[in-house]
């Protein structure tokens, strides 16, 4: 896999065995990162413009870097003593995948359940949208949602859908244990899926939309719950 950019190499040198090489423009001048390359013997190569800008694209700043592919985590080996996990049910978009990761980073949440079909996955837009807090929240794939939330039901946790047809989340009392379920950008919570929610829960809408962008929903059930 490739990544790019200075924030995503400055996360990732902190496990620097992961990086299999670095591809550096001959416009890229900082001093820190070409240090670190050479004091921790990382492969890495200098091309010139035309060749870089093959190799990727995007806002590289310069920086390529050639990763181990994505490891995903087993569902049996997860922390059932963690007190909010959060299911993405097919989500599509890795922007806001990778938004999602960072958030969840900076809340304090460990753990993100994704199914293996039908699903956005690990890659190189997900890991530089979400700078880097890979390296903190562990992703695991499972092939199926339902045997995932029976799982983690049978674990102590009360499983909260989130649905623009649901109770408004401010109005709820949450389990000391939960998971959150975010639905895909376009059809939200599939039906299995919904129907072994505990509960169905929505933000109210004041204004003239009437949904929120898959991220920004998360974001603001992932702060606004309070267990």
């Amino acid at each position: 896999m490739k990544v790019f950019g200075k924030n995503v190499f400055n996360e990732l040198k902190t496990n620097s065995k992961n990086i299999k090489k670095v591809y550096l423009s001959t416009s890229f001048k900082d001093k820190d990162i070409i240090d670190f390359i050479k004091k921790n013997n990382i492969p890495y190569v200098t091309v010139d413009k035309n060749r870089f800008n093959n190799i990727a694209n995007g806002n590289t700043q310069g920086i390529i870097l050639e990763i181990n592919e994505y490891e995903y985590k087993r569902l049996e080996d997860i922390d059932t003593t963690q007190k909010f996990i959060l299911i993405l049910d097919h989500l599509e978009d890795p922007h806001n995948f990778g938004a999602i990761i960072r958030t969840c980073e900076a809340r304090g949440i460990k753990s993100i359940i994704i199914p293996k079909d039908r699903s956005v996955t690990v890659n190189s837009t997900v890991m530089k949208t979400s700078t880097g807090a890979l390296e903190y929240v562990d992703i695991y794939e499972v092939t199926n949602l339902k045997n995932a939330i029976d799982y983690l039901k049978n674990k102590g946790y009360f499983v909260y859908g989130a649905e623009a047809d649901g109770v408004d989340y401010s109005t709820v009392d949450y389990s000391d244990k939960l998971v959150l379920v975010i639905g895909s950008e376009g059809n939200g919570l599939s039906k299995i899926v919904r129907n072994n929610c505990d509960v169905i829960i929505s933000i109210p809408m004041n204004g003239h939309v009437n949904s929120l962008n898959a991220s920004v929903s998360a974001g603001v059930l992932m702060y606004g719950i309070k267990n």
